[in-house]
């Protein structure tokens, strides 16, 4: 299908202002076209129409984020190189009017042993999804620590070009050695050097987005293809880029690309706080979730920003089914696919003590409190607030650490799981879902098949959309 024409929207608005002026930024000059594209089907028409919407993001990972996902009959892993598989699953969060798709990303290849990780590059596979689908935003990372500002702001605002205006950026600074190593780096820079090199490396490429203006390029066939006077050089020589500009490409339906970013320390929220017009947030439960959302809604405010004006989304595994036992039984069938033995060391690894010998089916042992826990304690405290709130056995702890780690997991019906996320919606605690399909694409179904139908009888969701740019998208909701 053909991308949408750039010109029938008019939600090509960068989102924060920019902190240093290189040129005009893309505006609005047309209404927005009515989309033709089919909705989801809702329930019932909503009787009250809530003041916001939320917003869901499809996370697409592998076979499925459950780790033994790709050993499901019937599983997608002999299709991880092939572009059609992916098309499908954008074409699923399509059908069913999610904001965005969103590919992660990895630069070294990890344990092969336990399952397949990256496979096709994200950009490349973007770019062909943007031609299969119409209106599904298309969310890529890019590291800051392992790519330039100027190679950076020309794919993603190519990717912008080839959609028709629905391209948005997740942008991390990666954290392994194991990919340092493949980028010239014997280690990781430091956390406060990465972050230092991230917030340099988003105003360059904000600049370069905005180094031509608007009107430049005027094609006229006797006179100029573009006036030279409304392109414009960065001169920019900080302490990580020296980076003259403009950039090659002209401006992108959107002006540039939608940011999106995901840190949970200090300095990465500060990072949101300056740039991201939607957030991705790893919360186990809405205490969790309450406490990030206030903490990084906070840190927008003292940026000057509208904090209304961020989305943000924590990831939520499912599992969907007709009856509460339906759902269990989806869940207990993945889960049952588990190495025991390579489940139970990760185990081991986690809350450092032997777990070998640990009875599957019996209640997960005590284990010490969170203060006397001498390891990594955020995995680990999460694993406490599990045990303490679901009362797992050794077998359902693994099951769930392997889909989704500390992210929610909500197991049951659509109406259940309705309840739960409008929960979170209500009370402070996210803006919308970044969905992470424990089986692909068969989690993605149920959610689009089941879900979505029932948050739009409750009138939460949209039901068509109305926009045909990712940023219209999280704008109009």
């Amino acid at each position: 299908m053909a991308a949408p024409s750039p010109h029938d929207d008019d939600a090509a608005r960068p989102g924060p202002a920019r902190r240093a002026p290189a040129g005009g930024a893309a505006s609005a000059t047309t209404p927005e076209a009515e989309p033709t594209l089919g909705t989801a089907a809702a329930a019932s028409s909503p009787t009250t129409a809530p003041a916001r919407r939320l917003h869901l993001n499809a996370f697409l990972y592998s076979a499925g984020h459950h780790q033994a996902a790709w050993r499901a009959p019937g599983s997608p892993v002999h299709r991880l190189t092939d572009i059609a598989y992916y098309e499908e699953l954008a074409r699923t969060a399509e059908r069913g009017l999610f904001d965005a798709v969103f590919f992660a990303d990895g630069h070294s290849v990890g344990d092969v042993s336990g399952g397949p990780r990256w496979s096709l590059e994200p950009l490349t596979a973007l770019s062909a999804m943007a031609r299969a689908t119409e209106r599904v935003g298309l969310v890529c990372t890019v590291s800051t620590t392992f790519f330039t500002p100027f190679h950076a702001a020309r794919m993603l605002a190519s990717l912008d070009h080839i959609s028709g205006g629905r391209a948005g950026w997740n942008v991390v600074t990666s954290m392994w050695d194991s990919e340092a190593r493949n980028h010239g780096y014997r280690a990781m820079p430091t956390k406060d050097e990465r972050y230092e090199r991230a917030r340099e490396f988003v105003e360059v490429a904000r600049a370069l987005w905005a180094s031509w203006d608007e009107d430049a390029v005027t094609a006229d066939p006797e006179g100029r293809w573009a006036e030279p006077s409304k392109l414009h050089r960065l001169h920019h020589e900080g302490r990580h880029f020296l980076v003259d500009g403009p950039l090659t490409v002209p401006p992108s339906p959107q002006g540039e690309p939608v940011l999106f970013q995901a840190g949970a320390s200090g300095p990465g929220k500060a990072l949101a706080a300056d740039f991201a017009e939607g957030i991705y947030a790893v919360a186990y439960d809405l205490p969790a979730a309450q406490e990030y959302y206030a903490a990084v809604k906070a840190e927008v405010a003292r940026a000057g920003r509208d904090p209304g004006s961020v989305i943000v989304m924590p990831g939520l595994v499912t599992y969907v089914g007709r009856t509460h036992e339906e759902a269990l039984e989806k869940q207990a069938s993945v889960d049952r696919l588990l190495p025991v033995e390579q489940s139970l060391a990760q185990l081991s690894t986690f809350v450092e003590q032997d777990c070998a010998q640990w009875d599957l089916d019996a209640p997960v042992p005590t284990l010490p409190p969170l203060e006397e826990f001498t390891g990594p304690q955020g995995r680990y405290g999460t694993i406490l607030r599990i045990i303490e709130a679901e009362r797992p056995t050794v077998r359902q702890l693994l099951g769930r650490l392997a889909a989704g780690g500390g992210h929610c997991t909500m197991v049951g019906t659509p109406e259940s799981i309705a309840d739960r996320m409008q929960e979170w919606f209500d009370n402070g605690g996210a803006d919308g879902f970044n969905l992470m399909p424990p089986v692909q694409p068969d989690s993605l179904d149920d959610f689009v098949d089941l879900v979505v139908p029932e948050l739009q009888r409750r009138g939460l969701f949209r039901t068509a959309y109305t926009a045909t740019t990712l940023r219209g998208h999280l704008t109009r909701g």
